[in-house]
This record gives structure tokens, sequence and C-alpha cells, in this order.
């Protein structure tokens, strides 16, 4: 019996296949509508799945990941937040490890931007590296290739190096043991070589230089007890199975106790929080990332997007099938009769939907494999095939066949299933108001969505526009800049420096040069607590951005001066001179720039001068606010030099430049870069998701056009009889298509309705996060649907057209 059973349903599902596929090929072109729509939509659903998996991985692979947090550090004044940095004071991980038996380790971090390192007697550059605590590999799980992960952070002057970088100083050679000279300045035993270090994680190092090494550089062993002192990252460790929230509320009073009273001399306090490392990448933008982090909403939203564009294409097979129903009802009316039961129509129309969203799987991945190098250029992503080979890519796709399956094959199953063979034999099965009512909701889901993402992609789109094309407050054009030079004691840099820039402005090309410790596009790092006019309370000072710059910085970015003079040369060498912006002195309580010249200001606890004031100006993108920025005249900074230059032969130009810069710095490297590259690759991140929205947005419309032209053609079919009968009656072609497109011109209208208040309140949500942003315009919501009407004409006219024009006595002919 069993034997025989189980023949039976080999026998049972082979006739549901052939019957099936049979069924697939009578129908041609809906098939092939249906297999392409989910194919496109389940293609761009995998390929935003593996963006947000990439996103969601960082720090994923640290075995005590779940243990494991960074400290951010919020800093107060008078009250009010200030800044909220990751980049805090070195007292903080050694002095809650010591009064917290919940913390298990610490480790700090302190960044030492780039090193210049000989090698074969040429010098070469090597950028990202950090000063590490010895309990780095204890902390974090980047693996060890060579040496003891317990002790090779542990002895002062020692070094970590990367495999890259072992290669790039060593090749195939050794390198523990060997010794490193770091800017001609000190010499480092390399301890160990890690593996290089992930994709997915925030701390890209190339060398790591033992802590120890830190406290011996110029006395910095006093840092250990610096509540005030900025510039080290602090991860801790925390114990198994304890509260985060806990350790946090006990920080208040460690700090009170340790410095409570420098806080309150100067009215200002710290907030200590505990980030999850896990959480970094995607929830912190602060100031002192050791590199540009994600966005959380960026990656749901686009997620978002990717189920819309399944889900629409999920809701084309629904519609299709639905209105394909009494054409089908024959077949179920016949079957019905000769013995066959709902249950067994049931599995031969879902296996209907199975193969048809098999078909589309396959076309699907391929669709992802050919792609996947496109979508990297266009997301500025690092997505490899090797992600093809993970378990989560094929749970993503077998959840994608088995969901799609069953959501798109369910309804019309039990719909086809449920006709009763006597009124379909006598020809009583007409179209139910149920039935066209879903139909109307599925395309009404189906255009909301897709006019809904393509509001919010102009938007998106008018916003980056609007942020690369409103006037900076400064002149980035035509700027080169050089980084800092690395070797060399600052006498004779300054000496160097001057000689340098003497000899580049005999050069016609050359119109300016000047050198600075921060150049427009970056956070401005050197932050300045307490400042405030002489004698004044304590409790008056705040925190200034402050950069250091040469007598020529002004000059040469063409920065307005609203108030007072710049920094000259003729009128001597004023070292304690300021020069603020209007933001500035605005906090510092002045409502005319006139009124702040010639203040004394105390700074770091000697007397300044205010000079002069400028006007407010861009230093970092639109998205973030003006800040209170102090220049300071330091004619000797060690910082960026930046050359204006004034002639299209750049090439030239830059040759020049290289041959001056070997005659008078020639033991370090030459770099160089464009300050509006450099400027505007803050709007990248913005950029790119721009083009990722606005891409999938075209596919989501498409995919909803392609079921909207098989719905229409159909629905032409049905009324077949109904144009003739009009035709023959005297209507006209034109009042014919007007009765064709009339129902979906009202169906469009109320996605329209529905569309308009979802995204506005998105996309107004979105354009917060923005200090300098577009106002929402009307004809943001207008252009878009009428974009939306003409796609939807366009994919029904075909087959209404077609309708239209039909010959009456061919479809009444059997009347």
């Amino acid at each position: 019996m069993f034997a025989i059973h189980q023949i039976n349903l080999k026998f049972m599902f082979k006739n549901y296949f052939k019957i099936a596929f049979r069924s697939i090929l009578r129908q041609k072109v809906y098939a092939g509508i249906n297999v392409l729509g989910l194919a496109i939509g389940t293609a761009a659903c995998l390929l935003i799945l593996q963006y947000v998996t990439f996103e969601l991985s960082y720090e994923n692979f640290h075995t005590k990941k779940d243990r494991i947090y960074r400290i951010e550090q919020d800093e107060y004044e008078n009250g009010k937040l200030v800044t909220k940095g990751v980049v805090g004071a070195f007292a903080v991980g050694n002095s809650f490890k010591d009064a917290l038996p919940e913390i298990e380790d610490y480790v700090k971090l302190v960044p030492f931007s780039s090193v210049v390192v000989e090698r074969n007697n040429q010098p070469l550059k090597i950028n990202k590296i950090f000063f590490a605590g010895s309990s780095f590999f204890n902390v974090f799980s980047y693996p060890l290739l060579s040496g003891d992960s317990k002790t090779a952070l542990s002895e002062p002057f020692t070094a970590v190096i990367s495999e890259t970088t072992a290669l790039r100083l060593f090749g195939n050679e050794n390198a523990i043991g060997k010794t490193i000279n770091l800017n001609k300045e000190k010499n480092y035993k390399i301890t160990g070589v890690f593996k290089d270090l992930p994709v997915n994680t925030q701390l890209k190092a190339n060398i790591l230089l033992s802590y120890a090494s830190f406290l011996k550089i110029d006395n910095n062993s006093e840092s250990e007890k610096a509540w005030l002192w900025n510039g080290c990252f602090t991860y801790l460790l925390l114990r198994k199975d304890v509260n985060p929230k806990s350790v946090t509320s006990k920080f208040p009073a460690i700090v009170n106790k340790l410095t409570g009273a420098d806080f309150k001399k100067y009215n200002m306090s710290n907030t200590y929080l505990l980030q999850p490392i896990e959480d970094i990448h995607l929830y912190s933008n602060f100031l002192g990332e050791p590199e540009p982090n994600g966005d959380y909403k960026t990656v749901y939203i686009l997620l978002g997007i990717a189920i819309f564009i399944v889900v629409i294409a999920w809701v084309n097979y629904i519609n299709l099938a639905t209105a394909r129903a009494i054409n089908r009802a024959k077949e179920v009316g016949i079957r019905k009769a000769v013995g066959s039961q709902r249950s067994q129509l049931v599995v031969q129309f879902i296996l209907e939907s199975a193969l048809l969203n098999a078909f589309a799987l396959v076309l699907a991945l391929l669709i992802v494999i050919v792609t996947i190098p496109l979508f990297n250029q266009l997301a500025g992503q690092q997505l490899s095939f090797s992600l093809l080979g993970t378990l989560n890519f094929w749970l993503a796709f077998s959840a994608l066949f088995i969901i799609g399956t069953l959501s798109s094959g369910i309804y019309p199953a039990f719909v086809l299933s449920s006709f009763k063979p006597v009124e379909v034999l006598k020809g009583k099965m007409v179209s139910t108001k149920q039935g066209a009512l879903l139909r109307k909701s599925l395309v009404i889901f189906q255009f909301s969505a897709s006019l809904f993402l393509l509001i919010a992609t102009l938007i998106i789109y008018r916003q980056t526009q609007f942020m690369r094309q409103q006037s900076l407050g400064i002149n980035i054009d035509q700027t080169l800049i050089i980084p800092r030079s690395l070797v060399g004691n600052d006498s004779v840099f300054t000496l160097q420096m001057n000689a340098f820039k003497e000899e580049l402005l005999r050069n016609a090309s050359i119109q300016n040069i000047t050198v600075s410790s921060s150049i427009p596009g970056e956070e401005v790092k050197w932050v300045a607590g307490g400042v405030k006019l002489h004698g004044a309370d304590e409790s008056t000072g705040r925190q200034y951005r402050v950069i250091a710059v040469d007598d020529d910085y002004i000059k040469t970015y063409g920065l307005k001066l609203i108030a007072g003079r710049t920094f000259s040369k003729d009128l001597g060498i004023h070292p304690h001179a300021l020069i603020f912006n209007r933001k500035a002195i605005e906090q510092l309580g002045f409502n005319k720039p006139e009124e702040a010249i010639g203040k004394q200001i105390d700074f770091w606890e000697e007397e300044y001068t205010i000079v002069g004031v400028t006007e407010n100006y861009h230093q970092q993108s639109l998205q973030a606010s003006y800040e209170p920025i102090i220049l300071r005249l330091n004619p000797n900074v060690r910082g960026y030099f930046s050359i204006k230059t004034n002639t299209a032969e750049l090439d030239q130009t830059i040759n020049k430049i290289k041959t001056e810069w070997s005659k008078f710095f020639p033991e370090d490297t030459f770099d160089y870069f464009f300050l509006d590259d450099h400027f505007n690759a803050q709007y990248k991140s913005d950029q790119s998701f721009n083009k990722i929205f606005g891409l999938f947005t075209a596919l989501a419309i498409l995919v909803a056009c392609l079921g909207l032209f098989g719905l229409a053609s159909y629905t032409s079919l049905q009324r077949t009889k109904e144009i003739g009968i009009r035709k023959v009656l005297g209507a006209s072609v034109g009042e014919i298509l007007q009765l064709l497109y009339r129902e979906y011109a009202s169906l469009l209208l109320v996605a329209f309705i529905i569309a308009i208040p979802l995204a506005w309140y998105t996309t107004n949500k979105w354009l917060q996060g923005y200090a300098f942003r577009i106002t929402i315009h009307w004809l943001y919501f207008v252009l878009p649907f009428l974009v939306i009407v003409f796609i939807a004409l366009l994919a029904v006219s075909a087959q209404s057209i077609k309708a239209a024009l039909a010959n009456p006595v061919k479809s009444l002919r059997t009347e």
C-alpha cells in the first residue's frame, strides 16, 4: 500500500508540473511579464540586502563584541551641550578601570596620522598610525600572524605592523626584530605582524605603536591623570553578564571625585556614555571619528526600498493571476466535475507560482552576478562575489523564493479553486466586485509606492545639488594642497618652508601660498575650551574651533573681512593676534563685529587680542552648522600648504612644485590633492545614496509598469465585446480611449493623494539632518506625479489603442 501511495504521489506531482508548464507556455506574454518583474524585483532586493548586510556587519567578527564598548564624551558649557566627541580625555580608561570591578580590561588608542619611513634610501609615507595600549589584542580579535599578542605592545618604542606594511618595508623577509625609523626621529622595534584589518572595521591601522612609547615622548606620562586634555580613543571590555547601563550610571561619581573642581571652575561638565562597538559604524558621527561612518537611516531606507520593489513584483503576479481567473474558469470547472478536490487545485496553482518564482530567481541570480561591480561603483562599496557563497545570502535567496511563492500564489490559488463547476460550465461566471476592488487596491499600492519613491528621489537630488552649488564663503577653486611635512625639526622646517614659498612665488602660474593647521573640507580638531573676555568670570568661557594660520591665509582663501584688519607682515608679527568669525564673536556676546575689535581674550591662560572679524564660511559641508572659529596667527605653523594657481597648464605647475619640494624637503614624500575634490568628497555618500535611490526607484516604476501593461492588456481583452458594441453604436476611437484611460486615471489620483503626505513627512524628517537645506516646493510633488501619469499612459496605451482600433465585426461575429 505504501509503495502504491508513493507511486500515486509521484504521478500526481508529475502531472501537476506538466499542467503548470503547459499553462505557462500557453500564456507566454503574461508568464514573461511575471518572470521579468519578479526577476528585477528579486535582483534589486538581493543587491540591497547584500549592501545592508555588509553595513550591519561592522565589527561583528570580534569574539568579545557583545562586551566591547567605546567611550563617548559629551561636553557641556553652562549646561548646554557643545560637543559630542570620541577622542576624549586620557584619564578616562585607567580611572574607570581602577574604580569599577565590572570592567575587565581597557585599551587606549591615540591617532598619529602619517609617518615617513626610509626604504631603500627612499622616503615611504604610511598612513593610519595609532599608539595602542598593550591590551589591544586581548580586547579586539584582530589576528596576529607573528609575535606574542600579550607582550607585543607592552614595551616602549615597539611596533606591530600589518602584513601589507611588512611586505612594503621588508619584502619577503621576516619583519620580527627589525627596526623602523619614523620621521627621522625615533626607532621602533617590530614585535609583531598582524593580518590586514578587514574592510568592515573602523580601525584600519597600518602600524600600531605601543602606548608606552607615547608616554615616553615629550613627557606625556602626565596625560594619565588628564581630564581636560583630549586626544584619546578609549575602549572598555566589560565582564560577562555586566549591564552596561549600570556601569554608565557610576561614571558621574568617579568623574566628580577626580576632577569635579576643575570642571566647576570653568562651569563645564563632561558626560561619559558607552557605545556598543557594533553600533559605531551606523549610529556614530561625532567629533574625532577615525573614518567616515555609515548612516543607519540610509541603510533602513534602502531596506524599505528593497521590500517595496519585491512586493510590487509579487503584487503584479496576484493582479495578473486574478485578472486571468475568468479565462481559467472552465478549466477549473471541468477538473472539479471529473473529481478534482479543491486542495488539489490549490496545490496545482501554487506549483505554477513556484515555477514562475524559480525561473525568476535564476534570472535574478544572473542579474546580481553581472551587476555587482556596477553596484559597487555606484554605491562606493566593496561587495564581492564571495558574498554569494555566504549562508546569509542563500537564506535570503530561499526566503524570497518561499515568501514569493506563497504570497503571490496563495490568494490566486484560492480564488481560482473556489469556482463552482455548475455556474462555470453554464457560462454564468463573471468577475466579482471583490476581485475588481482587490486589483484596484493593489494598483493603487504599486503607484503610491512608486510615486513616493520618485518624490523622495527628486528631493534628495535637489538637496545634494543645493549643497554643491551654494556659496561657501571661502574660495577653494584652483587650490592645490600638500599635506604637512613630516620630517625634520621645527627650527629647520621654518627656514625650509619660507624658502620653499619664496621660490614658488617666483613662478607666474602660482598666485598665493599659505600654511595652516586645517583646510576647508575637514573638521577642525583643535578645540579650545574656556575662551573668554579678559577679566570675565571663568564660567563665561566657551568652546571654539582653532586654526593656526600664517599671515597669507585670509588673502589666499578670499575670506571676507567684516571688521578690523587681517594679519599683515607690514604691521609686524603679532603672535597673540586672533581673528574671529561672526559666529565666534556672537558666542562671545557681541552683536556687532566692530565691538569685538581690540578686545582682550583669555586664551589658554594667556592674553590675546582680537584684531579682525570675518564673515561666516563653510569649513565643512552644508550638513553642518557654522562653527565658532578662531584664526590664530602662527607664521611657523607646520601644516598644510595651500597653493593657489592661476593657470590651466596644471601638469607643468605640479612638476615645478614637486621639483622645489624635493629640493627643500628631500627626506619627505611629495603628495598633493586639489581642494575642491577634497571638499566635494564630503558629499560622496549623499551622491551615492541619491544614485542608488534613483536607480531602485526607476526599477520599482519599471516593475509596476510591467504589471500595469499586463493588466491593461488583459482588461482590454475582456472588454473586447463592449468596445465593439460601443463602436457599432457610434463611439469614436477617442471616446473609447477616454473610457479605458478613466479607470487608471482615477487610480493614479488616489495613489497621488496617499503618497503626498507620506512623502512630505518622510522627506521633511530626512532634511532635518541638514543645517542648510532646501524648502520643499509643491513642484516636487506635481512633477513626479506627471512623470508617473505619463509612464502609466505609455504602459496602458499600447493595448488600449489596439483595442480601440480593432474591427468590431471580429469581436461581435459570434454574437
